[in-house]
């Protein structure tokens, strides 16, 4: 019987150190999270509402993102494997509420960090380069 060599999938990105931590936690936690994202007095959450790619339900996610020229930059602590990054990619659209206000977005783009990071404070950029994280998605504000 032959055996079978293991390759590792190279399209596949490697999720990052910031995935691989949170990702055990996330489904608990972003249940209570989902309540306080995007709120006027809570800056460090945004909430990301968009529509499954298959199931077409309606989702919200919180992440982590900032306002920057012509739209937002989000971090992209679970890779680009992200649901909510698959679903905006496959529908065009989402809304994202920050600090408390509402804004239609679209045309997600994965950016390196050199492109998106100018939003954020020097803090947060040093804690995304600590935990790993090299990509970013632009959401272009429509």
């Amino acid at each position: 019987m032959a055996k079978t060599a293991y390759a590792p999938n190279a399209t596949k990105a490697e999720r990052p150190l910031a995935g691989k931590i949170f990702g055990l936690f996330t489904p608990h936690l972003n249940r209570y999270v989902t309540r306080i994202a995007g709120g006027r007095y809570v800056p460090f959450w945004s909430l990301i509402r968009h529509q499954g790619r298959r199931s077409g339900r309606t989702y919200a996610t919180p992440v982590t993102a900032s306002r920057v020229p012509g739209g937002f930059a989000v971090p992209m602590a679970f890779g680009e494997e992200a649901d909510w990054y698959r679903n905006i990619v496959a529908g065009g659209s989402a809304a994202i509420r920050w600090r408390g206000t509402e804004h239609h977005v679209g045309d997600a783009v994965a950016l390196d960090p050199d492109s998106a990071m100018f939003g954020f404070p020097g803090w947060q950029k040093r804690l995304f380069r600590a935990l790993g994280i090299r990509r970013f998605v632009f959401l272009r504000e429509r």
